[in-house]
């Protein structure tokens, strides 16, 4: 067997393990996926982004207790540097980022949006359990019923180390305990911030890539990180109770589209996104 031929089935093999762990667990790490050129590359859009929004709105993040900023990829952010918009794109979308989603979860993966995760600010902020989509309009007896139809992943890319998110693993694949319902929607006297059992502290290096199912129960974590930058790449699959979310102003414009290296994950939200009303 040729060197070639053993790498290609030794890289099925840990792709199946890999596939193996997130449908038993609803997660997986791939350890150092990204080179330090890589982080940086793209932690330079990112900083820049960050800083000036952060600029504008410190006292809402005070205020509301904010952990994140989502939609970074908005052409408001590209004014001054119109052509850097594709470049980040590119980044978002690379190589081996692309070749590890697609293997995994198959064809008609969309990206839906960016988030950056950050320390609050504000000392009243307390690590919450949720499933993300219990902060639509869908009750939890329709999430529950369209929970093994769903999927939404956040894939994770810590611009720092940290050890910043907590999951109860399995929870994609079933609904909450009671303990877990009464904890997550703060009913019966339980606050969100309680501790459940069964949770995993995942910890991240720089390069290192989480990928996670979004409706899955997990938090925050902000007492181990003296700070945090963790940038979550929101990809899915079609849904009907979810594409009406996707706002397209995050995504290329049909000129930037054509520019990319990897375009399928934005041409597919192009096609079944839908515009806000303003």
């Amino acid at each position: 067997m040729s060197a070639s031929s053993k790498a290609r089935r030794i890289d099925k093999y840990h792709f199946a393990q890999q596939l193996a762990h997130y449908m038993q667990h609803g997660y997986v790490v791939f350890r150092q996926l990204m080179s330090a050129n890589e982080i940086a590359a793209i932690d330079k859009h990112v900083e820049r982004i960050y800083s000036d929004w952060y600029q504008q709105n410190e006292a809402d993040i005070f205020t509301y207790k904010m952990v994140n900023m989502h939609s970074l990829t908005l052409p408001e952010y590209f004014e001054e540097c119109v052509s850097q918009r594709v470049t980040f794109f590119d980044l978002l979308a690379g190589d081996k980022l692309v070749r590890v989603l697609d293997t995994l979860f198959g064809e008609g993966l969309y990206f839906h949006n960016t988030q950056l995760f950050f320390n609050p600010t504000n000392p009243e902020r307390l690590p919450y359990w949720h499933r993300d989509m219990q902060y639509s309009d869908l009750d939890d007896a329709q999430l529950a019923a369209e929970q093994n139809n769903m999927l939404s992943l956040h894939v994770r890319i810590p611009l720092t180390d940290e050890t910043g998110v907590e999951l109860i693993g399995g929870s994609h694949k079933r609904w909450d305990t009671e303990l877990e319902r009464n904890v997550r929607l703060q009913l019966n006297g339980h606050t969100d911030n309680e501790p459940l059992p069964n949770s995993k502290l995942i910890s991240l290096a720089t390069g290192d890539v989480l990928i996670f199912n979004a409706q899955m129960i997990h938090r925050g974590n902000y007492s181990q990180n003296a700070s945090r930058k963790a940038l979550d790449l929101c990809i899915g699959k079609y849904h009907r109770l979810t594409a009406g979310a996707l706002d397209k102003r995050v995504l290329p414009s049909e000129e930037e589209m054509l520019k990319l290296k990897h375009r399928s994950w934005f041409r597919l939200a192009a096609n079944i996104g839908n515009t806000p009303s303003t």
